[in-house]
């Protein structure tokens, strides 16, 4: 896992790989993807992203953090070198856990104005990607921001959980953070990615990698069959009824 931290000059440089037990204490972004987006290889070359629209996003989220008492944070558009696609199947079968270990997620609403009514939250385009999905339900503390990076409020607080809960369809107790989402069964689980969205059709299966607790390898080209796998997986009865069940695939 790659972090990002801000050195005394200001300047947002990426630190690791840092071994998987030995991670420090940090915060991670989640958003929806632009056309400028600040990628790993521009955080090699120094301040080549700082031009990018996407860097923005990056730059609050690690000044948040330093306000919440964290040097370092995480942000998928640049933390991985995805020409390494050892180093992408290790971010992909490791994201739930990483949003879950964080101590805060920022979530930026790119599309969401500054002093919006509800309207604008509800409808926000976050709500109907596919990768979200994870970001919200795993992570214990969630807060949303707006495009102008102004707080509208956590998942935890009365008014944001119930409108969640109405957008989504998802109960009260599975955005805790708290909670082992095994309470719930893989058919509800599954069908919380209704009305979601991913780019790539495989996508739609590796996002609910971690929600459903399975461990596979990905292989991008699969489309359609990806998800064809998730839904054999389901009917297995050492899944159904073994929270604990990890299972590795190895691709034929």
């Amino acid at each position: 896992m790659r972090l990002l931290k801000c050195d005394d000059d200001g300047k947002i440089r990426l630190e690791g790989p840092f071994d998987p037990h030995n991670i420090p204490p940090y915060a991670i972004l989640s958003h929806t993807w632009g056309d400028q987006e600040v990628v790993f290889e521009d955080m090699m070359r120094d301040d080549k992203g700082r031009s990018k629209e996407g860097y923005f996003k990056i730059e609050m989220c690690v000044k948040q953090a330093k306000e919440h008492g964290l040097d370092y944070s995480w942000v998928d558009t640049c933390c991985i070198d995805k020409s390494s696609s050892a180093e992408l199947q290790t971010a992909i079968i490791s994201m739930f856990r990483w949003y879950s270990d964080a101590k805060r997620c920022y979530v930026f609403m790119s599309d969401v104005p500054s002093s919006a009514d509800d309207r604008s939250f509800q409808h926000s385009r976050w709500f109907t990607r596919g990768w979200t999905l994870q970001e919200l339900l795993a992570p214990k503390s969630v807060e949303f921001f707006d495009r102008e990076w102004n707080l509208i409020g956590n998942k935890s607080d009365a008014k944001i959980e119930a409108a969640i809960c109405q957008i989504t369809k998802i109960p009260a107790l599975a955005l805790s953070g708290n909670t082992h989402l095994s309470r719930f069964s893989v058919d509800e689980r599954m069908r919380w990615l209704g009305g979601r969205e991913t780019k790539l059709v495989e996508d739609r299966a590796y996002c609910l990698l971690g929600i459903l607790g399975i461990f596979t390898y990905i292989l991008y080209g699969e489309r359609e069959e990806a998800m064809v796998l998730i839904k054999l997986l389901k009917h297995r009865h050492d899944f159904q009824n073994c929270p604990q069940f990890l299972l590795a695939l190895t691709p034929d």
